[in-house]
């Protein structure tokens, strides 16, 4: 997977965040850390863009709801495997 598909994933979830978050920086650190957990993904699996996306606004959801990266992180994780595992399912229909 290439840095353009990390790069287009946290812009998206970065640009629908920013909507909910009017009063947050561009540079806030948060952005970092998306940057961060998304990259991490990228370069452990072989995640296509749309899982990427999902990956991304999960985390970012779950990063405001929990306020701990670690939590965060698990609980993203989780939805994305829920997507794999529904996308399997579909395959074996």
């Amino acid at each position: 997977m290439t840095s353009q598909a990390t790069e287009g994933a946290c812009a998206f979830a970065w640009r629908n965040y920013l909507l909910l978050h009017s009063g947050i920086s561009e540079n806030d650190s948060t952005r970092s850390a998306l940057y961060r957990y998304v990259t991490n993904l990228r370069d452990t699996g072989e995640y296509g863009f749309d899982l990427l996306q999902i990956a991304a606004v999960a985390y970012l959801k779950n990063l405001d709801e929990l306020h701990d990266d670690r939590g965060a992180r698990l609980a993203a994780d989780q939805a994305l495997a829920e997507c794999l595992e529904s996308r399997r399912a579909q395959a074996d229909t």
